[in-house]
């Protein structure tokens, strides 16, 4: 009888930690949505599966719980961040549809996916329950296997094959066909000649500045940034560190210094010669 109380009821703790985390999640998926910038979303989507996996390691689903760290969080998560950090996503970007009427597509799809994840829900029955003892009788991860390969074999397959099509819908609705030739690189460079662009190679970022971090504008000869050095990106992102008044302090101090130098040089050999008249 005890046995049976415990299977269906629920400790303290464990009560705790579902809704503590639970509501961590809940936050978490609601920022991945809402937030503006992409790397802040991309972080609240990795708290969120960091959650999920203690989820999986307090229910006993040990072998999902570290495949959710190290694969999805540890790996794809960071893949995900690091290339939004490297590539940057501005409001420059286009919104332009590459196909027309996907955005409705998509609010259809998702309410229709909605309605039947509802309608699962709702219909949803437990009237036996086996207990983790009984699911992992034979190990976790022998006995995930064991469903995945045998029960659910097919559930398995038509999830991959949906993901593979998600991937494949991506690239070919981001995909652009050009529609003309590939211009070379001699044609590019007269191009740049006939509309008096910038002919030579940009400059390389700090060039004479104190530093040549690539968020550091390369510094012209009277002492001004010059837009030429930096990426485009960090500039509309507002990530450009100004040293353009350093630097000029720096100029004009070793100026001075200069100065007093040759000035120094200039008064030494005439108070010399001033000496050697006086001798004489």
């Amino acid at each position: 009888m005890s046995a049976t109380l415990a299977a269906y009821s629920t400790s303290t703790g464990e009560a705790f930690q579902f809704w503590v985390l639970g509501t961590v999640a809940v936050i978490g998926a609601l920022c991945t949505v809402f937030m503006k910038k992409a790397v802040h979303s991309a972080l609240c989507l990795a708290g969120t599966m960091i959650v999920l996996a203690v989820f999986y390691l307090a229910n006993g689903a040990y072998f999902l719980g570290v495949v959710q760290i190290i694969v999805y969080t540890g790996a794809i998560m960071m893949l995900f961040l690091f290339v939004v950090m490297l590539v940057g996503v501005t409001a420059a970007d286009s919104l332009k549809e590459t196909v027309k009427g996907q955005r409705w597509l998509a609010l259809v799809c998702g309410l229709g996916f909605g309605i039947l994840l509802a309608a699962g829900i709702a219909n949803a029955s437990l009237k036996e329950f086996d207990g983790l003892g009984r699911a992992n009788a034979g190990g976790n991860v022998q006995g995930l296997a064991s469903l995945i390969f045998t029960k659910y074999v097919f559930a398995f397959e038509i999830t991959g094959a949906l993901l593979i099509s998600a991937a494949v819908g991506a690239m070919v609705l981001t995909h652009r066909e050009r529609t003309e030739r590939a211009r070379t690189q001699r044609e590019l460079s007269e191009q740049r000649v006939r509309e008096g662009a910038h002919v030579p190679p940009l400059p390389a970022p700090g060039v004479y500045a104190r530093h040549n971090a690539v968020d550091i504008a390369g510094l012209l000869p009277d002492g001004t940034p010059s837009e030429l050095t930096v990426s485009k990106t960090l500039r509309e992102r507002g990530q450009i560190r100004d040293v353009s008044t350093e630097a000029l302090n720096d100029l004009r101090a070793l100026e001075q210094r200069a100065e007093e130098r040759l000035e120094r040089k200039t008064v030494a050999p005439a108070t010399f010669k001033r000496t050697e008249e006086a001798s004489q």
